[in-house]
């Protein structure tokens, strides 16, 4: 997948980037998505009506496994989903644990 800019960005959507990423394999990393989802996990920040999302559930929840995975900072790892580092925060404020 590419960002906005025409570079490579780590997706959900390649199954290749879910292990190491997240130590799941990819059925389990599906389940864990459906479960977020579940609970709520697609709505929008705090309820209130705003902007949407720019990633989906599924990267959401890759950004949010990998950050603790990793333990890259905020400035790290938004690069590496084509999103903000502010942006990275709020999906792992919302989704973490």
């Amino acid at each position: 997948m590419m960002d906005h800019f025409g570079v490579q960005v780590i997706s959900a959507a390649r199954p290749e980037w879910i292990f190491p990423f997240t130590g799941l394999q990819p059925v389990q990393f599906r389940r864990l998505v459906r479960l977020v989802a579940e609970r709520g996990g697609d709505a929008i920040a705090d309820g209130r009506p705003g902007r949407q999302w720019s990633l989906d559930l599924a990267d959401r929840v890759l950004l949010v496994a990998a950050y603790w995975r990793t333990n890259l900072t905020m400035r790290q790892i938004g690069p590496l989903f084509g999103v903000s580092h502010s942006a990275a925060h709020r999906v792992i404020d919302t989704l973490g644990p």
